[in-house]
């Protein structure tokens, strides 16, 4: 199985507001950079679609090492709190709804494609893809 590095991010201007994400893919020397945005979203549909992006663009089963620095991705999937929601019908333990599951349905579409090893990464340090991730999702949600 190909080893494949992404790294994520969002970004919101506003919350909701013009809204950018960007994926960074690293496959041996090969980098590839996604990115787009949305005129009216938030920082977590960002988050969420960063990382469904960077995982369909694998045009097959990989191994994924996969950095973001949303704790609401990272936590909800490694604290097993979207399953839950999942198993509940799409709502939370304080019994309201939960939120972005059209983005969560994708996402756990895209974990079952692969076998992804989930990294949280502190935002604007010192990772430099993480960082590049940034750069291309504020540029985007500029764009509207």
């Amino acid at each position: 199985m190909k080893q494949v590095t992404i790294y994520t991010d969002g970004a919101c201007s506003g919350n909701p507001g013009p809204g950018g994400w960007a994926a960074v893919l690293e496959y041996g020397a090969a980098v590839k950079e996604l990115s787009g945005g949305a005129p009216e979203t938030t920082n977590n549909r960002m988050e969420l679609t960063a990382a469904i992006e960077g995982l369909r663009a694998l045009n097959q089963r990989c191994e994924v090492e996969l950095y973001s620095d949303s704790k609401y991705l990272i936590d909800a999937l490694e604290k097993g709190w979207v399953y839950n929601w999942k198993r509940n019908g799409w709502v939370k333990k304080d019994k309201k709804p939960a939120l972005n599951v059209d983005l969560w349905v994708a996402l756990l579409e895209q974990l079952d494609r692969h076998t992804v090893h989930l990294h949280w990464v502190k935002g604007h340090a010192d990772t430099p893809q993480n960082n590049r991730c940034d750069q291309l999702a504020v540029a985007e949600s500029r764009r509207f």
